[in-house]
Formats: C-alpha cells, sequence, structure tokens
C-alpha cells in the first residue's frame, strides 16, 4: 500500500499502469461475438412479458409494412394502367386537333393573305357591316 508521502503533490507524478509484464493478455483480443448475439445477450436483463410484447409488436410491424407495400404496387399498377387506357388517348387525340387546326390556320394565311387568319368568318366573305343607331 502507498504511503501518505508517496501519495502528495510533492512528491511528484505517480505511476498509473503497470509494469509492461503484468498487462493481461486479455484485454487486447476481440470478442469473437455477432452484433444479434451481442443483442440476444442483453435481452435477458429484460423480463419475458417485455419481450413478448417487442416480439409481437415487431412481426406486427413488419406484417403491416409487407401489406402496405403490396397495397400501394397494386393501387399503383391500377392507377397507371387507367391512366394509360382512360386519359392518354383524349389527349393525343386533343394534341391531333389542335395540330389540324393550326394548319389549316397557315394554309389560310398562305391561300388568302396575313389578315385572312385573323377573320372570324369564313375564308374569303366579308366581315358583316358595322350596324349604325
Amino acid at each position: 500500500m502507498a504511503g501518505i508521502e508517496e501519495l502528495s503533490p510533492a512528491a511528484g507524478p505517480v505511476e498509473t499502469r503497470p509494469p509492461e509484464g503484468e498487462i493481461d493478455e486479455d484485454e487486447d483480443e476481440e470478442l469473437d461475438e455477432t452484433i444479434m448475439e451481442r443483442l440476444w445477450g442483453l435481452t435477458e436483463m429484460f423480463p419475458d412479458t417485455l419481450r413478448s410484447a417487442a416480439e409481437v409488436t415487431a412481426s406486427g410491424s413488419v406484417t403491416v409494412a409487407k401489406k402496405l407495400y403490396s397495397f400501394s404496387r397494386a393501387a399503383l399498377w391500377v392507377g397507371t394502367t387507367s391512366f394509360m387506357i382512360l386519359v392518354l388517348p383524349v389527349v393525343f387525340e386533343t394534341e391531333r386537333l389542335q395540330l389540324e387546326q393550326q394548319q389549316l390556320q397557315q394554309q389560310r394565311q398562305i391561300l388568302l393573305g396575313p389578315n385572312a387568319g385573323m377573320s372570324g368568318g369564313m375564308p374569303g366573305l366579308m366581315p358583316p357591316a358595322p350596324v349604325k343607331m
């Protein structure tokens, strides 16, 4: 046992490490234990009711996540195919009609001049006369 004189501040720094020959070799070795084994070992400190409740909660969460994933896949498939079958033909037809009208407008401008496209009536007809009151 160290005396009081050895531990006083006047005695200087005290060596706290054991000499090299006395260090255990076991401290430097790494444990060959996986994370799952370590977690399983830690579960022993909890009561059985808490462990079973955690197991039920975890398995229920996994089941709900799987069902939600399956439902979202099915809903996405139904929504995508319905959109392609019901909406895309209407969009394509509307675009085609707009393109046809634009081509007719260009033909009118080429045949009848730049002002022919501006008139609201039929090509070749005179605009209506203004009405006097």
